[in-house]
């Protein structure tokens, strides 16, 4: 299994610089993606329900601090990718890439994996996960 880093790494070589809030939003649909169409997590990292989203915290305590981030300024080996893996960050660029990480934010603000997460949990909490069986339950029938 590839790490998060590894994953972080090859979406920033496919976009080029973004905001460290859209990477993390990217890396989260790509790990949810995986689990419905590669039925297997992309990276063993946990996912939180933060406030502003779902991050990843060793990816984040990776960028604390920056704003926007590059290539090359992540910790990672995008080739270890499978092929299956790389064709599922590819659909998933193909389709999230283009949006604003606030976009990307309020999206999942409306899905059940972030929002059944934060339920009851206040707002500077970031301790709540995202499961791998509540995204792939949420995302499977779409």
């Amino acid at each position: 299994m590839v790490s998060v880093f590894d994953v972080a790494s090859y979406i920033l070589q496919k976009q080029g610089p973004m905001t460290t809030m859209k990477l993390q939003k990217l890396v989260y649909y790509c790990q949810a993606w995986s689990l419905v169409w590669n039925e297997e997590p992309l990276f063993p990292e946990t996912i939180k329900a933060w406030a502003n989203g779902p991050v990843v915290p060793d990816l984040y305590w990776a960028h604390k601090g920056r704003f926007v981030i590059a290539p090359g300024e992540i910790t990672g080996d995008p080739s270890s990718l499978s092929k299956a893996n790389r064709e599922a960050c590819d659909s998933v660029l193909a389709f999230y890439g283009n949006h604003s990480s606030q976009w990307l934010s309020e999206l999942t603000h409306l899905e059940d994996p972030w929002r059944e997460a934060r339920l009851g949990t206040p707002f500077n909490d970031r301790s709540p996960e995202i499961t791998h069986a509540s995204m792939a339950e949420y995302y499977a029938p779409l």
